[in-house]
């Protein structure tokens, strides 16, 4: 595919966004596909997008908000089955004030600063973990860019889109799960949701947390919106019957943290 090839297909994609209407964009190559993207394709989509997302928003270099956080996310993936076939993850703690944090496949975790005022213990941090890996190893960021608005666009080309800066990139980095960083809200669907919210109720229970802790943070997280919502819920909306979802399935997860803890893990993160 040529120059100009390339940036009519850019164009039509762009138009097929705006107007809602991404059935199908025949002949475009290299662009299009259709076919499901392989957990490699979207491993290296998870390391473009974190790259950049690293050049967008500051590390922090705060030790022990570093410690913190890589003691909370390596006791839930010391636990965690992927199947995706991740082997190590890269952590780490962005200074910045919105209460967020996300986990994009082959494996990448992003922690925002302004989430500590809001998941107030290392329970509660594990809860939102729990939840971001849940939809990772759920496949449920694939799932979401065959789909919808990106149906039509080959993984293979959106790492290229988002080191070039084109219109679309905005629109990738929603479909991976960076949408409240870049200004485009694509929340999850409902069943996906919940699947994330059972999926981290599990790894966190497993991991030693006490996962009761997780319906708080939810209704912190509710509290701390007042007139503005946070960052996190414009994309993980948070409702009765969430919290109703984990309280039914409360004491299945007690008795796997209590099996955990004899078995001696027992978490003692703190910042």
């Amino acid at each position: 595919m040529n120059h100009l090839q390339k940036v009519g297909a850019v164009a039509l994609i762009l138009s097929c966004i705006l107007s809602f209407k991404c059935e199908s964009l025949p002949g475009l190559g290299g662009l299009g596909g259709g076919a499901g993207a392989s957990d490699a394709e979207m491993a290296d989509l998870g390391a473009a997008a974190f790259e950049d997302l690293k050049k967008k928003i500051p590390v922090s270099n705060d030790p022990r908000a570093n410690a913190y956080v890589r003691c909370v996310a390596n006791s839930i993936i010391s636990i965690t089955q992927d199947p995706t076939g991740v082997k190590d993850w890269e952590i780490v703690v962005f200074q910045e004030p919105s209460a967020n944090a996300f986990a994009l496949p082959g494996g990448k975790i992003g922690v925002h600063t302004g989430l500590f005022p809001v998941a107030t213990n290392q329970d509660m941090l594990a809860a939102v973990l729990g939840h971001e890996v849940g939809h990772v190893i759920k496949r449920h960021g694939a799932s979401r860019m065959q789909s919808g608005t990106l149906a039509g666009v080959g993984v293979g080309m959106m790492d290229k889109m988002i080191s070039a800066d084109n219109p679309l990139k905005g629109t990738i980095m929603a479909g991976i799960g960076l949408g409240a960083q870049y200004g485009v809200v694509m929340p999850f669907g409902r069943s996906q949701e919940s699947e994330a919210d059972l999926v981290g109720l599990d790894l966190m229970a497993k991991a030693g947390f006490d996962p009761t802790q997780s319906i708080m943070l939810w209704k912190n997280m509710s509290a701390a919106g007042g007139s503005k919502t946070p960052q996190f819920m414009s994309t993980h909306p948070s409702s009765e019957t969430r919290i109703k979802e984990l309280q039914a399935n409360m004491n299945k997860a007690l008795s796997t943290r209590a099996q955990a803890q004899s078995l001696g893990k027992n978490p003692a993160c703190r910042l």
